[in-house]
């Protein structure tokens, strides 16, 4: 897809938000959005015990969290902050949100302000429990969220078609087929992302606006800057180790 091409259909979709192409939430107007990531890091002398993937993630003693916020629509740049603290919740799946939320909202504490609508690297809605991190997260600060997820935590979708900007519902059939998120195609012919209202906001709004802030590439700007900057902030916590 061509520069122009993008350009137009970031238009067409922040037009579509409100006036002033302004997005609009149950907060209002949204003018600042902000990705939030976390990581955890092994001590060097744990990181050299043998054993599985997951019995290092549940000997991790860090979390590292990171937020990036941008002026919207614009998508300058205006700010970003991270955290680093000692892990208190154990890992227990699928309240993998316990672990990340203390360091995240350490990370955002050191903003001068809470940005106004916030892109989760993990689930909303599309959760078991219906509580994924961007519902916790939202919840507590009483800010609307959005999950943006890599994977598919829970549920299926049908076909998708593969231009950008096209979607399909992700259902649950589990339970009674009830609608919890969406597959979103945010570039021509690549995998989708995994897109859940977490609080504050619609389904159909949280489609709108991750597209919005989509620059051609998978991961919707926001979720990529944060992601990038706690893999930079991880390694120099673990070089410090």
């Amino acid at each position: 897809m061509s520069g122009t091409s993008r350009r137009r259909r970031r238009g067409r979709y922040r037009k579509s938000c409100g006036r002033n192409g302004r997005a609009r939430t149950g907060w209002g107007d949204v003018r600042t959005v902000a990705g939030l990531d976390a990581a955890f890091v092994l001590s060097r002398s744990q990181a050299l015990k043998k054993g599985s993937r997951w019995t290092a993630l549940r000997e991790a003693n860090r979390a590292i969290g990171g937020v990036v916020v941008f002026r919207y629509p614009e998508m300058v740049e205006i700010e970003r902050a991270h955290a680093v603290v000692r892990l208190r919740f154990p890992y227990v799946p699928g309240l993998l949100s316990f672990r990340e939320i203390p360091v995240l909202l350490a990370a955002l504490a050191r903003l001068k302000r809470i940005p106004e609508l916030l892109f989760c690297d993990g689930q909303g809605y599309a959760h078991p429990r219906r509580m994924g991190l961007a519902t916790h997260l939202g919840i507590l600060l009483e800010r609307p969220t959005i999950g943006c997820a890599k994977s598919i935590l829970i549920g299926t979708h049908g076909e998708l078609i593969g231009k950008a900007g096209s979607w399909v519902e992700l259902i649950d059939h589990k339970a009674g087929g009830e609608r919890i998120g969406a597959a979103v195609r945010t570039r021509d012919g690549v995998k989708p992302v995994y897109v859940s209202q977490g609080h504050r906001v619609s389904l159909e709004s949280a489609i709108r606006l991750t597209l919005a802030v989509s620059d051609g590439l998978r991961i919707p700007r926001p979720a990529r800057a944060a992601d990038q900057f706690v893999s930079e902030v991880k390694r120099k916590v673990i070089r410090n180790l």
